[in-house]
């Protein structure tokens, strides 16, 4: 059965130290699709970022890019398979550079962090009990 796939595109300031940044979090780095201007972080079999030098990712739009320091462009969230896998993943990007975002949200049947990377991009990371969802 077809897996439709994510493709989350993102200006960096420095590829490399987005690209060791990724790495220290633990996804690995698809060399088939990484340049000097652009590397392609696996996320997942089914989600990828790919971040690109500002001047390569200005090849794809006529729109200014804004500072993601500055302001939000998007909010990416990842799921998470427990509470302690969120704690786990938004610990090692504090460690690896990040900052944190926001504050913790805990409801019980659902818990998040989030982070920013090097370039201020916020990244979510959920938990979400599965007894919550199920009908």
């Amino acid at each position: 059965m077809y897996q439709q796939m994510i493709f989350v595109n993102l200006a960096t300031h420095d590829v490399e130290a987005s690209k060791r940044f990724f790495t220290a979090l633990g996804y690995t780095i698809n060399p088939q699709f990484s340049t000097d201007d652009c590397v392609c972080v696996v996320i997942s079999d089914t989600i990828v970022a790919m971040l690109l030098s500002k001047q390569h990712y200005a090849t794809f739009t006529s729109k200014e890019i804004v500072d993601s320091a500055k302001s939000s462009e998007v909010l990416v969230c990842l799921s998470a398979e427990s509470r302690e896998k969120v704690d786990e993943l938004v610990d090692k990007a504090i460690a690896a550079g990040g900052t944190a975002s926001g504050t913790t949200q805990d409801h019980g049947f659902m818990y998040g962090r989030a982070f920013d990377d090097l370039d201020g991009h916020t990244w979510e990371v959920m938990w979400m009990d599965p007894a919550a969802v199920q009908g």
